[in-house]
């Protein structure tokens, strides 16, 4: 039975919000984690560090986030391993926001000038001293708007995890719409909640780019 969208449809809509940021959220976190060592090993001395960062790289931005999705989801499926669509879902978005996260940050260390480099390593400094106390803390500053950025795309990224059914704002606007036939108000609305999400993390990675190239004028 076709029934009219009304309140309650709207509310369904908007708590679907809720799981849409906590999988951000957790991608973001953890994509951040695994994608510092990614970019780490992309810019270490140790060659085999460095292809294995690279190839990392190389396969999570060669191919689909919906291709990496359906291999987490269903792969675990064929070894036996029992996986929600949550956690699918949450691997498969922290192993690609970590691949281009890491390359994302592997840019802004190599930004640093390279005198700072070469000044720290005659201080005596190793590899981990030279990051820890010399180049992060300026590369920290080059990050920051390209990560809030990035941000935006992890979290428009979560809609393709409604493929594998796990229910966050598109997935809840497929539910809504099967009830109502009326796609265009539905999905209307999803889009405009996606919007009302993404568009102020665009306008602040945009004012913290500015204030962080102020400086070099």
């Amino acid at each position: 039975m076709i029934r009219a969208f009304g309140y309650n449809e709207f509310l369904f809509l908007l708590s679907a919000v809720q799981w849409t940021l906590m999988l951000s959220v957790i991608a973001f976190i953890g994509g951040g984690i695994v994608g510092l060592f990614v970019a780490l090993g992309r810019t270490s001395d140790v060659k085999p560090l460095r292809l294995l960062a690279t190839g990392y790289i190389q396969l999570f931005q060669g191919t689909p986030l919906l291709m990496q999705l359906f291999l987490v989801f269903f792969g675990a499926t064929v070894i036996g391993i029992d996986m929600s669509p949550w956690v699918a879902a949450a691997v498969g978005l922290t192993l690609n926001t970590s691949a281009f996260l890491g390359e994302i940050w592997r840019g802004c260390i190599q930004s640093v000038p390279r005198g700072q480099w070469e000044a720290a390593s005659s201080l005596g400094l190793r590899y981990p001293g030279l990051m820890r106390y010399v180049i992060l803390p300026q590369a920290v500053k080059v990050a920051v708007p390209p990560t809030v950025g990035y941000l935006v795309q992890v979290i428009k990224g979560t809609s393709l995890a409604a493929i594998i059914g796990f229910v966050e704002l598109t997935r809840a606007g497929q539910i809504v719409n099967n009830a109502t036939f009326q796609p265009f108000l539905v999905f209307g609305i999803v889009a405009a909640i996606y919007f009302a999400l993404c568009w102020p993390l665009s306008l602040l990675s945009r004012r913290l780019e500015a204030r962080y190239a102020a400086p070099s004028r």
